[in-house]
């Protein structure tokens, strides 16, 4: 669509195609935007999927974008969602992060079984483990200098619950395969939606709010009858959205055209 009939104006490409949208694409400097593309961002009321290239520039220009800045922060970085966590006072399993000459302390802290993950880019299960013995744990630590170790809650399904401007627009089980304790889909688990538990869509709600994170799919364990919040993803899969007919940019869209991505 032009520029002159277009409502909303958005960097990245997750609204493509959107006819109330013009999206002008990611530029690695900002004056390779023409005068007349560069207007549009400045005189925008919210700037849509500015990508982490521009999200902290436009946020400290005091222009409103979507997702929010702390959305783009946190992504794949479970050493800073667990320390946010951890200072927001959010349930979350007991979690340590060791450098590499503490490494030794990691026994002294916690007994076997543990869970222990690769702190960066380690999405859809993969650098995520369940070490059971002393070999198992020097396996894990020759492929990192910074360990972060979390208590193993036991458990055959987690709770995902993806939320667009703090409001769950999809919830679903991720069961995991016999023998697999890890539920993402790609390690072979699987989606159900049977008997969702509204207390732990309510604390994915209230997570969301308090982390500002506002495009988000917080996954949630329960355990002793309490809900643990295990991460917050940022680059959640759509399988679920799709099994129930959904399609996430006309949900998108729809809470853009209501006014609602306008409203904290």
């Amino acid at each position: 669509m032009a520029a002159g009939k277009s409502r909303f104006v958005a960097l990245g490409s997750r609204l493509r195609g959107v006819p109330e949208v013009l999206t002008l694409g990611v530029r690695p400097n900002f004056p390779d935007y023409t005068p007349k593309e560069q207007e549009l961002i400045f005189r925008a009321r919210l700037i849509l999927f500015p990508t982490l290239n521009y999200a902290q520039f436009l946020t400290t220009l005091g222009k409103r974008i979507f997702p929010s800045l702390e959305t783009y922060l946190y992504a794949d970085e479970k050493i800073k969602q667990t320390t946010l966590f951890q200072m927001s006072g959010i349930l979350h399993p007991r979690t340590r992060v060791y450098f590499h000459l503490h490494h030794g302390d990691i026994l002294r802290d916690f007994t076997f079984p543990f869970v222990a993950k690769i702190p960066r880019c380690s999405a859809r299960g993969r650098g995520v483990f369940k070490v059971g013995d002393r070999g198992e744990l020097e396996e894990y630590l020759s492929r990192v200098r910074v360990a972060y170790i979390q208590e193993y809650l036991p458990h055959d399904r987690d709770l995902r619950v993806v939320l667009i401007n703090y409001e769950p627009v999809i919830s679903f089980w991720r069961i995991s395969s016999p023998g697999e304790f890890r539920t993402n889909l790609s390690q072979g688990g699987r989606i159900s939606f049977d008997s969702i538990p509204s207390q732990g869509v309510e604390t994915a709600r209230r997570v969301a709010w308090k982390c500002r994170f506002n495009d988000v799919g917080i996954d949630l364990i329960n355990c002793g009858d309490q809900w643990y919040v295990i991460e917050a993803n940022m680059k959640y899969g759509r399988k679920g959205l799709r099994m129930r007919g959904l399609d996430l940019k006309e949900i998108i869209r729809a809470k853009l055209l209501s006014g609602d991505l306008l409203r904290d």
